[in-house]
């Protein structure tokens, strides 16, 4: 009876597509969010926690689940507490169903999950570059400058 419910845990939690589940994918997008905002290095964040910088990189790509004393490892590593991991979660996660979770955009024709937009590399540089500027001045000058220019973006794009 026990050699059953092991053999059932095989693929619990991933969906049938063979993708990332999208809160596993969530969640290592926020590890790497905060590791790159300290300028973290995936083999210096594995070292700090045991791991092969690979193993980061997996956990990374929510290819592998992280388990609940690994995630409390990684919110004292990055010096963050554990709900950071799990803050704008995308809505349309379905947090009700283990054996298949869903998003809601797997049934639209644009498909998959489409990672946070904070999570990329771009972003992550930019943000690290602005926070380097140390006149205040400048840098507020700067972002409404950047406010200015999307908004100007918006504006031609609804004429």
């Amino acid at each position: 009876m026990q050699t059953a419910a092991r053999g059932r845990r095989g693929n619990a939690g991933r969906p049938k597509t063979g993708k990332p589940n999208p809160i596993d994918v969530h969640v290592g997008s926020r590890v790497r969010l905060r590791r790159t905002l300290l300028g973290m290095s995936q083999e210096k964040l594995g070292e700090a926690i045991g791991l092969t910088f690979q193993q980061v990189q997996k956990y990374e790509r929510g290819a592998n689940r992280i388990g609940a004393s690994r995630l409390f490892d990684l919110s004292r590593v990055l010096d963050v507490p554990v709900s950071f991991f799990f803050d704008d979660m995308p809505a349309g996660v379905d947090f009700t169903d283990d054996e298949e979770p869903m998003h809601a955009a797997e049934d639209k024709p644009t498909g998959g999950y489409e990672p946070d937009p904070m999570a990329k590399r771009e972003t992550l540089e930019l943000v690290r570059a602005y926070y380097r500027i140390n006149d205040s001045s400048v840098r507020k000058r700067l972002f409404e400058l950047t406010k200015a220019v999307a908004n100007a973006g918006s504006f031609e794009a609804a004429e």
